[in-house]
C-alpha cells in the first residue's frame, strides 16, 4: 500500500473497530502520517517550512546574477504547494488522526460483552475481540472455521453455521439462534448462542473487497427468562381457564373474540362452534345482545351489571349475570355468573327473583321502570331496542325519551300521562309515538303504576311495535278501495266487455271485405280503434282491483326487460336515457306476461312524465335473498326469496304525502284530462294480484325509485331445460285457417254471432248454443265428435266450467277455451286447482280467437 493513501475516503463515518484492525494486520495498518494533527500544528509547521525555505533562497541568491534562478525556484515551490492542497482536497494526502482515539476504539472493542470477529468474503480473520477469542478459540486460528469446533456434534447448530457462512460468502447479512450442550461436573449443561454475520462496506474509496463482521452472544440467561416467562403464562392461563367464573372478551362488531373454558363448559359449547368463530347473538337469546353492548358503552364508571339468558348449543336457556366493564377499542370484558336460585326463602338470589329477570330480559315488549323523578330506573332489551335505539338509556328523562320525534301537543300528552302514572292514578289512556329519524316507526306506549313503589321505581311503562300493525292497517284500507271500486268494475266488466268483443270482432270482418283504398275502411278502423282504447280501461279497472283473470307462465324476467325495451324506445322519446341492467343468474317467476309489460310500460310512462327537460331511465333487475329481503323492506315485505325489479328516474320526485296515495285509484298529479289516476292503482293490482309487492322512494328534486318484488318460482329440471332451449316459447302463427268441429257456447248473441262467421271463415265446422244445458245437449246427440268447445265463463242457469265438468265425464280429452271479459270466481268454485285449460280474454280480435283455436287445437 502506498504512502499517502489511506482507506477511508473523506466525509466518511469509520467504524471504529478499523482503526485497531489498521494496526493489527497489515491489510489494515495504519498510514504513515504525513503531520500529526494535534490542534492543527501539522499544517502551521508545513507552512513555516516553505517560507523559511522561500526566504533562505531569497537571501542567498538576491544578487542581480541569480535572478532567473530564484525564480525558478519559486515556480517549483509554488507548484509544490498547488499539488499538496489538490491531494488533501481529493483525499491522497491526509492529516494523521489523533493516537487518543485509536486507544479509544481498541478499548471498546476489547471490552464489548459480545464475541466480535472481521473477515474477508474467504472467511480469512483479520480481527477478533477478546470475548470471540475466548467463545470460539485464540486469534491464532486465522480462519473463521474455527467455529466449527464450537458446534462439533450439535447438527442444528452446524445446519446454522452452514447457512451463515453461505450468507457471508454472498456478503449477506443473517441470523441464527442455536443451543450447545455440554458436561460440567457430571452434570449435563445446555446454553444458547446468537451468531450474526453483516457485511461491512469500506467506501468505494477502499482497497480490496469488503469485510465480514461476525457478532457472537451468549443469550443463555435470556432464553432462561423467556422460558420462565412463558410457564408463568401458562400457569396464568390455566388459571384463567379453570376459573370458577366465566369471562368472555367481546370485541366493537359483537364478535367474541375470546371465552374461557369455564363459559364454554357452562354453554355446552363444542370444539367446532368455537373453531368456526361466534358473535354475541349465538349465546345471548333475544335482543339481550344489543343491550349488553348498550350497556358497555354505557358503563363508564366502573362495571355494568345485567342479568340476562345466555343460550347453550342444545338450545336451552341458562339465566347468567353478566359484569361488564368496555375495552378502549370499543369491546368488553364480561365475567359471567351463574345465576341460580339460593334455597332459603328470601335469600338474595330467590326463585322469585330469578324468575322475574328472566320475564324482565325476554319479555317480547319493552319493559322500563321510572323513578319518582321521571327518570329511567331499568329498561329491558326489548324496550331499549324500540324506544332508546340500542341504548341501555338508564338515568334518561323518560319524557324526553319518549318524545324525541313528536309534536309539542303529543308531548304534553305523554307528560300528562307519566305524571299520573307516578302519582299513583290508575286507568290511563295508552298512547301512540313515532321514533326514529324520519318518524317511519310507531310505538304504542302503556303507562302503568306501582301499587306499593318506591323512590327508584314509582311507574312502570310498557311498549309494543305498531310498525306492522300501522303498515297493515293502511294496506286494509287501501284493498277496501280497491274492493268498492273493483265491485263497480266487475259489475259493468262483463256486459260492457261483451258489447266491445261485437264491436271489435265486426270490424275485423267489415275489414276483410273492404280494400284500405275504400273510404268506409279508415272509418271502420277508427270504430275499432276506439274499442280498443275503451276495452284498455276496462281491464285497467279490473287490474287494480285485482279481479282481471292472469294467464300466469313461467318466466325469465330479463326477457320481458329485453322486450319491453324494445318498445318503451319510441315512446319516451330521444331526450330520455334508457338504460337497462338485467341481473345474472336470475331466478324464474310465474306471472303474466303480457300484464308484467304493461307494467312496466306504465311505469316507464310516467318516469318520462316527470322528466319533461330529458333525464335517465333505468330498469334494472337482481336476486334477493330472504336476509335481504328484511334489510330492504324490514317491515312490510315477508321474508323470503325474490326477483326485484327496479324502475328508477332522474325526475322531480315526489313529496311524502304524494307517496301516501300513489297507488290510490283516481288519484293523479297530472293536470285535467292528461291523467286518469288508473296508472298505478292498475300497477299495483297486477303486482299484488301476481303475488308480489310493490314500493316507492322518492326525493323531490332527486327522483324516483318503484321496487317490484316477484316472488321466486321453483321449477323441475325438466322445464328449466325447456325454458333453457326455448321449447317454452310461443311461436306466433303465420296461417290462421284450420280444420276441425268446433262447439261455441256464448249466451251473448252478438258476440256468439261474430265467433261463429270468424271461425267458418277459417275453414272450421262450427256448432252454436246459448247456454250450458243446451250445449251438454248438442254433444249428447252429435253424431260425430266435438274436437274443441269454447265457451263463456259466466252464462245464465249453468256457467261454463260447470258445464265442461259435465262434458268430461263423456268425453275426458275433450279440449276447451273459457272467455270472458270478467270471470270473478268461477274458475276457483267450478274448476281443479291442476285442471288445464286455454283462456281468451274478452274483448278479443278475429285473429286473436283464430290464433288461439289453432294453438290449442294443435297440441
Amino acid at each position: 500500500m502506498s504512502a499517502g493513501k489511506s482507506v477511508y475516503p473523506q466525509n466518511q463515518l469509520v467504524f471504529p473497530i478499523m482503526r485497531e484492525i489498521e494496526a493489527r494486520h497489515e491489510p489494515f495498518a495504519a498510514e504513515v502520517p504525513l503531520l500529526s494533527a494535534r490542534s492543527g500544528g501539522g499544517i502551521i509547521a508545513l507552512v513555516l517550512v516553505v517560507l523559511a525555505g522561500s526566504l533562505g533562497a531569497f537571501t542567498l541568491l538576491s544578487a542581480e546574477s541569480s535572478e532567473p534562478l530564484l525564480l525558478t525556484l519559486m515556480a517549483f515551490l509554488a507548484t509544490l504547494g498547488v499539488f499538496f492542497l489538490f491531494g488533501l482536497v481529493a483525499g491522497y494526502v491526509r492529516i494523521a488522526e489523533q493516537p487518543s482515539d485509536s486507544r479509544l476504539f481498541r478499548a471498546l472493542a476489547r471490552n464489548f460483552e459480545d464475541g466480535l470477529c472481521i473477515t474477508n468474503l474467504e472467511g480469512r480473520r483479520v480481527y477478533s475481540n477478546r470475548v470471540f477469542d475466548e467463545l470460539v478459540g485464540p486469534s491464532e486460528y486465522d480462519h473463521v472455521s474455527a467455529l466449527e469446533s464450537l458446534v462439533a456434534g450439535e447438527p442444528q447448530a452446524a445446519e446454522a453455521l452452514f447457512r451463515l457462512a453461505r450468507a457471508a460468502s454472498r456478503g449477506e447479512s443473517r441470523t441464527e439462534e442455536f443451543r450447545l450442550r455440554s458436561v460440567s461436573n457430571g452434570q449435563r449443561q445446555s446454553r444458547w448462542f446468537r451468531l450474526s454475520v453483516m457485511r461491512l462496506d469500506m467506501g468505494r474509496k477502499s482497497e480490496g473487497a469488503p469485510y465480514v463482521l461476525w457478532r457472537l452472544m451468549d443469550i443463555t440467561d435470556q432464553r432462561r427468562r423467556e422460558a420462565e416467562a412463558t410457564r408463568a403464562l401458562e400457569a396464568s392461563l390455566s388459571f384463567y381457564e379453570a376459573m370458577p367464573i366465566g369471562l368472555m372478551v367481546a370485541s366493537e362488531d359483537a364478535t367474541i373474540e375470546h371465552l374461557n373454558g369455564t363459559l364454554a363448559t357452562w354453554l355446552g359449547l363444542s370444539a367446532s362452534s368455537l373453531a368456526r368463530g361466534l358473535v354475541l347473538t349465538d349465546i345471548i337469546s333475544g335482543d339481550g345482545a344489543m343491550l349488553l353492548r348498550a350497556l358497555a358503552r354505557d358503563a363508564t364508571n366502573g362495571a355494568g351489571r345485567i342479568d340476562l339468558d345466555l343460550v347453550r348449543e342444545d338450545g336451552r336457556s341458562w339465566p347468567a349475570t353478566l359484569l361488564v366493564v368496555p375495552r378502549g377499542e370499543g369491546g368488553f370484558l364480561a365475567a359471567v355468573l351463574e345465576r341460580l336460585a339460593d334455597e332459603e326463602p328470601g335469600a338474595k338470589g330467590s326463585t322469585a327473583e330469578v324468575r322475574f329477570a328472566r320475564f324482565f330480559q325476554s319479555a317480547p315488549f319493552g319493559i322500563a321502570t321510572v323513578t319518582a323523578d321521571g327518570r329511567i330506573n331499568r329498561a329491558n332489551a326489548a324496550f331499549a331496542r324500540l324506544v332508546l335505539d340500542g341504548k341501555a338509556g338508564k338515568a334518561d328523562m323518560a319524557l324526553d325519551v319518549l318524545t324525541r320525534n313528536i309534536d309539542s301537543e303529543r308531548r304534553a300528552q305523554v307528560q300528562t300521562a307519566l305524571e299520573k302514572a307516578i302519582a299513583g292514578k290508575a286507568n290511563i289512556q295508552p298512547l301512540e309515538i313515532t321514533v326514529g329519524e324520519s318518524r317511519e316507526f310507531t310505538r304504542r306506549v302503556f303507562f302503568s303504576t306501582l301499587a306499593r313503589g318506591s323512590a327508584d321505581e314509582a311507574a312502570v311503562l310498557y311498549v309494543i311495535d305498531t310498525t306492522e300493525l300501522k303498515a297493515l292497517e293502511q294496506q286494509f284500507a287501501q284493498s277496501q278501495k280497491m274492493e268498492a271500486v273493483g265491485k263497480l268494475a266487475g259489475g259493468v266488466a262483463h256486459d260492457f266487455n261483451n258489447v266491445l268483443t261485437a264491436i271489435i270482432g265486426y270490424s275485423d270482418l267489415l275489414l276483410q271485405t273492404h280494400r284500405p283504398s275504400d273510404p268506409a275502411y279508415k272509418n271502420i278502423m277508427n270504430i275499432k280503434t276506439s274499442a280498443n282504447r275503451a276495452a284498455g280501461l276496462v281491464r285497467q279497472l279490473l287490474a287494480f282491483s285485482r279481479r282481471q283473470t292472469l294467464q300466469p307462465e313461467v318466466l325469465q324476467v330479463n326477457e320481458v326487460l329485453t322486450e319491453t325495451a324494445v318498445m318503451l324506445r319510441p315512446t319516451i322519446g330521444e331526450k330520455i336515457d334508457l338504460k337497462v341492467e338485467p341481473g345474472r343468474d336470475l331466478w324464474y317467476v310465474k306471472a303474466d306476461r303480457s300484464q308484467l309489460q304493461s307494467v312496466l310500460v306504465n311505469l316507464a310512462v310516467n318516469a318520462r312524465d316527470a322528466m319533461p327537460d330529458g333525464g335517465q331511465l333505468i330498469i334494472r333487475s337482481r336476486n334477493v335473498t330472504e336476509r335481504e329481503s328484511q334489510r330492504l323492506q324490514p317491515q312490510t315485505l315477508p321474508m323470503g326469496e325474490y326477483v326485484l325489479i327496479e324502475v328508477e328516474d332522474t325526475g322531480h320526485g315526489m313529496p311524502p304525502e304524494v307517496q301516501a296515495k300513489i297507488f290510490e285509484p283516481f288519484f293523479t298529479t297530472k293536470s285535467m284530462g292528461k291523467g286518469t289516476g288508473l296508472g298505478l292503482a292498475m300497477v299495483y293490482g297486477i303486482v299484488k294480484q301476481t303475488g308480489g309487492y310493490i314500493f316507492v322512494h322518492s326525493t323531490p328534486g332527486e327522483g324516483t325509485t318503484f321496487r317490484i318484488f316477484l316472488p321466486r318460482h321453483f321449477v323441475d329440471a325438466e322445464t328449466e331445460a325447456e325454458l333453457a332451449n326455448g321449447k317454452a316459447k310461443k311461436e306466433r302463427q303465420a296461417d290462421l285457417t284450420g280444420a276441425g268441429r268446433v262447439l261455441l257456447v256464448e249466451d251473448e248473441d252478438a258476440v256468439r254471432s261474430f265467433a261463429v262467421e270468424a271461425l267458418k271463415r277459417q275453414g272450421y265446422e262450427v256448432l252454436e248454443a246459448s247456454s250450458g244445458a243446451e250445449a251438454i245437449d248438442m254433444v249428447k246427440e252429435a253424431d260425430k265428435p266435438i274436437d274443441i268447445v269454447i265457451s263463456d265463463v259466466i252464462m245464465p242457469e249453468m256457467d261454463g266450467p260447470s258445464m265442461y265438468k259435465e262434458l268430461r265425464k263423456t268425453n275426458p280429452k275433450l279440449k276447451i277455451i273459457f272467455m270472458s271479459g270478467y270471470a270473478d270466481d268461477a274458475f276457483k268454485n267450478a274448476m281443479d286447482p291442476d285442471e288445464r285449460f286455454a283462456f281468451l280474454q274478452k274483448p278479443f280480435s278475429l285473429a286473436q280467437l283464430a290464433a288461439k283455436v289453432k294453438e290449442e287445437l294443435g297440441r
